[in-house]
């Protein structure tokens, strides 16, 4: 019996709609934040000049001169502020037509992703953005998979306390030291999406007031006594653990998918391939020093990705040389309970 529904006639139309919409809003968005700060005259040395003045992603204020005050630079700044208007209008625009779509979702039941989770994601997205060193893994990777099916998973499969975040090194995200949280700090981007989130015991972990935790994990390295610069905690930020089998998720192909949270409200989610989630998510149900509550639910989430991909997304072929980032000997294995056989 599969763990999930498709969507009726009217969830899936108003799932493209929103994709749609969604898309729109998000070329605006960045539109917009191509004109964040403003143009100024000031007052250099007795003489006007035309100043770009913003914020950078620290806080701090910026100011960069584009040349002293004649008919050029005040057509340049003309320019910006109608360029910049119109482009706030549109966003705010597209604003309210989310805002209306987003009821129609919520009455037709498209809403799913928890909201603490969804304000993490975006708080991420805004930073980072999400694929640029971070990605969702674990159980939430989920909305993503069945959004792009067009199903509604069994919140049996679904339901969960937390989000694992996967720390991908490579892309050299920085844990910074200041005891002084900074914004660009993983718990500082936690903090901007629930104030309330702290650092736990376990260096890795971070929990809201709710209980709800955020782990962020990353690869066992090879030797497993080489750390990454960007893996040093210091101050009050948290440490990626080191989880044996991340490699392979790591080296997976990124997936990326709008999903909908509880408010009907898009996000952007970027996940791991689904593929690499079934086939490692069956490893890890093998496993003898697995929680033996947790391995019931991990085979299910592997059974019923590996259905989808099979009944939705047969484009993610589900063939060993497909998943090359996983042993053959693990994948093989997997593909032996989960689809067809592998060959041999």
């Amino acid at each position: 019996m599969p763990n999930f529904v498709e969507l009726d006639n009217d969830q899936r139309r108003e799932m493209v709609n929103t994709r749609q919409r969604f898309q729109a809003w998000l070329e605006a968005s960045r539109r917009e934040r191509g004109y964040r700060g403003s143009m100024i005259w000031g007052d250099v040395q007795g003489k006007e000049y035309l100043l770009r003045s913003y914020y950078d992603e620290h806080g701090r204020r910026r100011q960069t001169s584009l040349g002293r005050r004649d008919a050029k630079t005040e057509a340049m700044k003309q320019k910006f502020d109608t360029d910049r208007e119109a482009a706030q209008a549109e966003r705010k625009r597209l604003d309210g037509a989310l805002n209306r779509q987003a009821a129609i979702n919520r009455a037709l039941g498209l809403g799913r992703v928890p909201l603490t989770t969804a304000r993490i994601i975006r708080a991420f997205d805004r930073r980072l953005p999400l694929g640029h060193g971070l990605r969702v893994v674990g159980t939430n990777a989920l909305y993503a998979y069945e959004a792009a099916s067009g199903v509604l998973l069994d919140p049996g499969i679904t339901a969960t306390g937390d989000i694992d975040l996967l720390y991908d090194a490579r892309a050299r995200l920085r844990l910074l030291a200041d005891r002084e949280i900074s914004e660009s700090s993983v718990l500082g981007i936690l903090k901007a999406a629930d104030r309330s989130f702290r650092r736990t015991r376990q260096s890795y972990r971070a929990a809201n007031d709710d209980g709800y935790l955020v782990d962020l994990i990353a690869p066992i390295r090879n030797p497993p006594w080489k750390r990454t610069a960007s893996a040093e905690p210091e101050g009050e930020d948290i440490e990626a653990a080191s989880i044996e089998g991340l490699i392979w998720l790591e080296n997976a192909p990124s997936f990326e998918q709008m999903a909908l949270d509880e408010k009907g409200f898009p996000l952007r989610m970027v996940t791991v391939d689904p593929r690499a989630f079934a086939v490692h998510k069956h490893w890890v149900s093998s496993r003898i020093d697995r929680d033996p509550l947790k391995k019931t639910r991990d085979l299910a989430q592997a059974e019923t990705v590996a259905q989808l991909l099979r009944t939705y997304l047969p484009h993610l072929d589900l063939a060993p040389e497909d998943m090359a980032m996983i042993p053959r000997a693990v994948v093989k294995k997997a593909l032996a309970e989960l689809g067809p056989q592998a060959p041999a």
